[in-house]
């Protein structure tokens, strides 16, 4: 799927799985976020909507005024964190660089990067959203 022309039908009929669609305050700020810091993409990004891929998977953004109508809405809290209970991890990432990209970003370290003994690499990132960013790589093993 060209995810830079596909129609919004075509698209949605197209997804499978579990899907993830952000809500946030505003959608471009959000793209600039998640582009400079974790290397993502936005595809047909307007003040509202963005397809974001990373790597080989795919989610969304939307703004909380496209959600007008929507019963999640009343849901959202006025102030933050609005992604209380939820992580959303990145095993492709770098979690020194991204550390290293977020303050700039607008993304605030919530944990440093600390080598885990679950075998991975990892720092917790919280976007101006509130949503919790995992970054993590697998740890390098040592020959011998």
């Amino acid at each position: 799927m060209d995810y830079d022309t596909v129609g919004a039908a075509e698209f949605g009929a197209g997804l499978r799985g579990i899907g993830l669609n952000l809500l946030v305050r505003d959608v471009p700020r959000q793209i600039a976020f998640l582009e400079a810091v974790f290397g993502m993409k936005a595809h047909q990004p307007t003040k509202d909507f963005a397809i974001i891929t990373y790597y080989d998977q795919v989610f969304q953004v939307h703004s909380d005024c496209t959600y007008h109508s929507n019963p999640v809405l009343a849901l959202l809290p006025e102030s933050p964190p609005r992604g209380a209970g939820i992580e959303i991890r990145l095993y492709n990432s770098d979690p020194d660089a991204a550390c290293a990209l977020a303050p700039a970003a607008g993304g605030t370290i919530l944990q440093r990067p600390m080598d885990k003994p679950h075998g991975l690499r990892e720092a917790y990132v919280l976007c101006e959203n509130g949503y919790a960013w995992v970054v993590s790589r697998p740890l390098e093993r040592k020959a011998g």
